[in-house]
């Protein structure tokens, strides 16, 4: 069976905290809305504010997620390594580098073995913005990197890298890296922000991609609701079928009115629904 599911936070209230957070007060009641609504998975965020909360990091909080997912049959299969977002030490030079690759692997190790306790599969490091490889020494000291991490977590864990780079470049960074467990999270709506060919993209990368966030944004602009954005989908999803996609697709689209998230997440999963049925079933 496929799976939909939905970013954590998104059936949160913002309340000013922006587009994507940790809902501290609220995580535990998203499990059961999203029951509610039909969801299977929820992804997990580690973030950097306040991430000795997270309750990845903590033996109270795994067996509290542990509970809550045996509870509604919403599971997690993958979390969102968005620490590495506010921490990554690509960008550094010097003693501060070093200060930041070591907390870096400190604190993965950490997650990493909490996903191994609650079997979740897959983490994401997102390479965009302030952490996006902009040269190949980046290239070359992430995928040292990441090759260190994998060779430290439990064998069953993958890790998809969410990037900027075109289809073919990305192609070529991964076999680079040769690694089995290292692969690509493909979003959405960070190829039509970038003007990339979707189905080139999926059908370049084809059984590399672990895992499909769903959103659409405006080229070279901001996420917006689904179907009003440059994103092609008649084009991904053309693209899925030929690559027999099988994985989840989780839901990291525009908030809508505030205090209306369910509905709003209703009307996203009608929309993916809608494509899944023209193309994939």
């Amino acid at each position: 069976m496929r799976n939909y599911g939905i970013m954590q936070g998104r059936l949160t209230p913002t309340k000013g905290r922006g587009i994507q957070f940790f809902p501290f007060d609220n995580w535990e009641r998203e499990f059961r809305l999203a029951k509610d609504l039909g969801l299977e998975e929820i992804e997990f965020i580690f973030d950097f504010d306040r991430y000795e909360e997270n309750p990845l990091w903590t033996q109270s909080g795994k067996e509290t997620l542990k509970r809550i997912m045996q509870e509604t049959g919403v599971v997690v299969h993958s979390v969102c390594f968005d620490y590495f977002m506010r921490r990554a030490f690509l960008k550094k030079e010097g003693d501060n580098k070093k200060k930041l690759r070591v907390e870096n692997v400190q604190v993965l190790r950490h997650v990493l073995d909490a996903m191994e306790e609650l079997a979740i599969n897959l983490i994401e490091i997102p390479l965009v913005d302030d952490s996006s490889l902009k040269n190949e020494r980046e290239k070359e000291e992430f995928k040292e990197f990441i090759l260190d991490m994998v060779s430290q977590a439990d064998e069953r864990i993958r890790f998809g890298l969410e990037t900027d780079l075109p289809p073919k470049e990305f192609l070529s960074f991964l076999k680079d890296i040769n690694s089995d467990r290292i692969g690509a999270n493909y979003d959405s709506g960070n190829s039509s922000g970038l003007g990339y060919d979707m189905y080139e993209e999926v059908t370049t990368l084809e059984n590399r991609i672990f895992n499909i966030h769903i959103k659409d944004r405006v080229y070279k602009g901001t996420t917006v609701e689904l179907g009003t954005g440059n994103a092609d989908f008649d084009g991904l999803f053309k693209g899925l079928k030929e690559i027999d996609y099988k994985g989840a697709f989780i839901l990291q689209a525009a908030r809508g009115e505030e205090g209306k998230e369910s509905e709003n997440i209703e009307k996203q999963t009608r929309f993916v629904k809608e494509y899944v049925s023209k193309y994939l079933e």
